[in-house]
């Protein structure tokens, strides 16, 4: 098999998602000469069937849920309905012009794109379309599917998974979410506020069950007054069919009834039958492992991404994929703290979070020298305005840093930025509340929490 190129290339990357993008747009920028391989389409999951369209979902069931309620801010509005090809439109827009900024970027750092399968032929070389791009480093991006559970079968009819429920051509009438985690609270989310009724069913004992404790309490709190119904605790049995939809059984012996049942259990990695294993790169359950630098077993392969067993966030593998290019290009590299990455479920109302849950600081260190605040977002003006509840609660280690911020309430997600350089600059209570912090804004409300913390609260109750 012949090699493609005139000579090899510094970095081939399998995989044109989040991760792998990111390594290849890094290390042209560095000067290595770079090949990308993908067999889709550039932007991985991310981009086509992940964070941008669902989130494109989420915001058009928001502009539904303003139309409703109009009236709660004087101002005369009908909702008439979803148009559920406009709202795949505008979804498809947003996404496409995206799509496109990205392959122009690519294009400009003169990175080699391969369109097609590949398959790791050697620890220094991929198979594409009958051609061998043989590199100095490899990189395994190949991502993720959506997984099910044994006996599960996806039909893409009536039993679907997330790729399927974003090109869906009816909001149903009723759905059943298999699954509480991010995935499965915002497409409950999303249903819910076209006018489906959405019954999740978790497992685990909380909805969000990675996040602090009072988080998913106060996201279960909201979703029952939203109408989300759910049931926690008790594991899924079986699936059957209905005259017209679905019936689901549960081994407490619950049964619930819908049009459809999604399958959002989470995402699994993509690797099988790749040539990883025959390439003798170590793997667990289908993960490639890496150290703190990404690096496999095989000195000249590395891997990022959803196919490692990291957070499965695409801006864990844009920051991933980053370092691979930068310690390739013989930068200082520093790894990644995943603790400090943030972390956001963008369902209304949003759940937020950086650092450590309060549990966890206390299991490292002591239940004794864990100090835990909460802030109301009913003090907060703009929350007020914006008609929305929830609450910022703070975890520090008594008098040191805060360790785990975490917030529930609709706009969440963008004041995470700042609870971000709080866990990471390792700050003090006392010097963020130093910060003055803009009125009226949401933003206000994580300043006045500090405030309370070092002991000066101003909005709030001693």
């Amino acid at each position: 098999m012949a090699n493609d190129a005139s000579t090899v290339f510094d970095l081939v990357i399998l995989g044109g998602g989040s991760g792998g993008y990111a390594a290849a747009l890094r290390a042209a920028q560095l000067g290595l000469d770079v090949a990308l391989i993908e067999k889709d389409k550039l932007g991985g999951t991310c981009l086509h069937r992940g964070c941008i369209p669902t989130k494109a979902l989420l915001h058009a069931g928001e502009i539904a849920d303003q139309a409703r309620e109009g009236s709660e801010f004087g101002v005369k509005t009908t909702f008439e309905g979803i148009d559920i090809e406009g709202v795949h439109k505008y979804k498809d827009g947003v996404v496409s012009g995206l799509y496109k900024g990205l392959q122009g970027l690519i294009a400009s750092r003169k990175v080699t794109y391969v369109t097609g399968e590949g398959r790791l032929s050697s620890p220094t070389s991929v198979d594409v379309n009958g051609q061998r791009y043989t590199g100095r480093h490899i990189l395994l991006a190949t991502g993720s599917v959506p997984k099910s559970l044994p006996g599960l079968e996806i039909d893409g009819n009536r039993v679907i998974s997330s790729d399927h429920a974003l090109v869906l051509d009816r909001v149903p009438k009723s759905a059943i979410v298999l699954g509480g985690g991010v995935i499965g609270v915002e497409f409950a989310s999303a249903w819910k506020s076209f006018g489906a009724d959405i019954t999740i069913v978790e497992a685990l004992p909380h909805l969000v069950p990675v996040e602090d404790e009072n988080s998913s309490k106060l996201l279960e709190r909201a979703f029952r007054k939203r109408g989300i119904n759910f049931s926690l605790g008790s594991r899924f049995s079986g699936v059957e069919y209905t005259a017209d939809g679905v019936k689901v059984s549960l081994e407490n012996g619950k049964t619930f009834e819908a049009e459809l049942l999604l399958v959002a259990v989470g995402r699994g990695p993509v690797s099988q039958g790749l040539g990883y294993e025959e390439a003798g790169v170590a793997m667990d359950r289908g993960y490639v492992l890496v150290d703190e630098y990404m690096q496999t077993n095989v000195p000249t392969i590395s891997a990022v991404g959803d196919l490692v067993p990291t957070l499965q966030l695409a801006h864990v593998g844009f920051a991933e994929g980053m370092l691979v290019a930068e310690r390739l290009a013989g930068l200082k590299t520093v790894p990644i703290d995943y603790d400090g990455v943030p972390r956001v479920t963008y369902c209304h109302p949003e759940v937020a979070s950086v650092g450590i849950t309060e549990a966890k600081a206390k299991e490292l260190y002591g239940a004794d020298k864990v100090v835990a605040l909460k802030y109301n977002l009913a003090g907060n003006g703009k929350s007020k305005i914006l008609k929305t509840a929830g609450e910022i609660k703070l975890v520090q280690v008594r008098d040191g840093a805060v360790v785990g911020v975490h917030m529930v309430g609709d706009r969440m997600g963008e004041q995470v930025g700042e609870a971000q350089l709080v866990y990471n600059w390792e700050a003090l209570p006392a010097e963020v509340a130093q910060l003055v912090h803009a009125h009226p804004t949401q933003n206000e409300a994580l300043g006045e929490a500090h405030l309370a913390l070092a002991g000066k609260p101003l909005h709030s109750h001693d």
